[in-house]
């Protein structure tokens, strides 16, 4: 079981930026993938950024060069940098880890965190 924490929302004039944070009950070095996904009210949650326990990151092309995805293994954190904010970025971000043992695949999410972006 791993436990997420995000942490990092605001409100904030679009063009600004908000940093965003996850923080795992253990070591993620294990966690095969962390991922940033977000819900606006009325829609469906959608993939923002995920990184891999290689490095490895992807971005939905609408947040493509202004939001970047970083984890740091010695603190048990992934972080989402969004720069140059939208109204359309407004929405609850949640926080994804992936693992996978075995055959088994597990997942969990964190609580969310709410991203408002003023016009």
């Amino acid at each position: 079981q791993v436990h997420l924490v995000e942490s990092g929302g605001g409100l904030v004039q679009a063009g600004g930026s908000l940093r965003l944070s996850c923080a795992a009950s253990k070591s993620i070095f294990s966690i095969n993938a962390m991922g940033w996904y977000r819900q606006a009210p009325g829609k469906q949650r959608d993939l923002v950024a995920t990184i891999e326990n290689g490095g490895t990151t992807n971005y939905v092309d609408s947040v493509k060069g202004r939001f970047t995805i970083s984890r740091d293994n010695a603190k048990n954190t992934v972080y989402l940098q969004m720069n140059s904010l939208k109204p359309e970025d407004t929405a609850v971000y949640y926080c994804k880890a992936t693992q996978v043992i075995g055959t088994n695949l597990y997942e969990y999410w964190g609580q969310g965190t709410q991203v408002t972006v003023s016009s």
